[in-house]
């Protein structure tokens, strides 16, 4: 018997949620990806196929932030949500659709979630 991979079963979530998900330029989709070393946050447009703005833990402006193993935890995932949120505000955005990339709406998902909101964005 083979068994599915836990990615393989997080795909299959994400492409059903992907269903009923679309980004307008209104209301984009806030989409966030969990890899086991880092996390990633992009502000997408559907319409048009575009990024309007991302945030992730690799970046050279974050590296002094975070040290070692800390890239993916939950004080990553507070900090990554407020500049998410921060940027999405200086273009313009106030109001997005959550897509929590077929991950639980839990831990490092959902702490994003709420540092986004408690900067002001609305979803």
């Amino acid at each position: 018997m083979n068994k599915k991979s836990r990615n393989t079963s997080r795909k299959i979530r994400h492409e059903r949620l992907r269903k009923t998900l679309y980004g307008t330029a209104e209301k984009p989709r806030f989409s966030v990806f969990r890899s086991l070393k880092n996390l990633y946050v992009q502000i997408i447009d559907d319409e048009k196929g575009v990024t309007l703005a991302s945030v992730s833990t690799v970046e050279k402006s974050l590296k002094d932030t975070f040290t070692g193993a800390s890239n993916s935890n939950m004080k990553a995932a507070e900090i990554i949500g407020k500049l998410a949120a921060q940027r999405a505000k200086s273009k313009g955005i106030t109001s997005v659709v959550f897509d929590r990339g077929g991950h639980a709406y839990h831990g490092k998902v959902k702490a994003i979630a709420d540092a986004a909101r408690s900067e002001g964005l609305v979803f």
